[in-house]
């Protein structure tokens, strides 16, 4: 069994999305919906198996008969190598330059994975999942302030209202409409 306190490893998935989409949100349903996936992916392809292969824990956790994340016991090796790679600015840069170099254009829309890493620095405790964001290199790691912090997820989703509703009054100030774009091309 971990020895992490309840919420030491909560984060908030839907932030993650909320942020990488939001410079993406002028840009049109599709790039919007590409950022809001790419700004969960580090979680959802580190987690998201263990928790398809475990229905009957998320089920007791989305019910609220269990809290805080699963203990460290309880996770199968692959989460452990999955959250390495998907966590890693090193890895994120090779990627978003191999995607660049084979597109020949830049992939923004990845921006929302590069940002995700760079949120969870800072919101991760060293006790449960620090973020190894220079993996395969020496990480130092950041004893960080949890997402489920009262005061800072107040102060989080306050500033992705207030940069929601920036982008939207922006578009709506150059579009003259509703400031998101949703034609099939986009």
């Amino acid at each position: 069994m971990s020895t992490q306190s309840p919420r030491d490893g909560d984060m908030d998935i839907l932030a993650h999305g909320l942020w990488g989409g939001v410079g993406f949100y002028h840009q049109g349903i599709k790039r919007f919906a590409a950022a809001f996936v790419l700004g969960m992916s580090p979680d959802l392809l580190s987690f998201g198996l263990f928790h398809v292969t475990r229905p009957g824990w998320l089920r007791l956790r989305l019910a609220g008969e269990i809290s805080g994340p699963p203990p460290l016991s309880m996770l199968p090796e692959f989460v452990f190598h999955a959250y390495n790679l998907t966590h890693s600015l090193v890895i994120w840069m090779a990627l978003f330059g191999l995607i660049w170099m084979i597109r020949k254009q830049p992939p923004w829309a990845f921006l929302a994975w590069g940002l995700h890493i760079l949120c969870d620095i800072p919101t991760h405790s060293s006790s449960y999942f620090p973020t190894p964001y220079l993996w395969p290199l020496h990480t130092p790691f950041v004893e960080g302030i949890s997402w489920a912090t009262p005061w800072f997820m107040v102060t989080n989703y306050g500033a992705l209202l207030a940069a929601y509703l920036g982008v939207f009054l922006y578009g709506r100030k150059r579009n003259g409409k509703d400031g998101m774009r949703g034609g099939a091309g986009d």
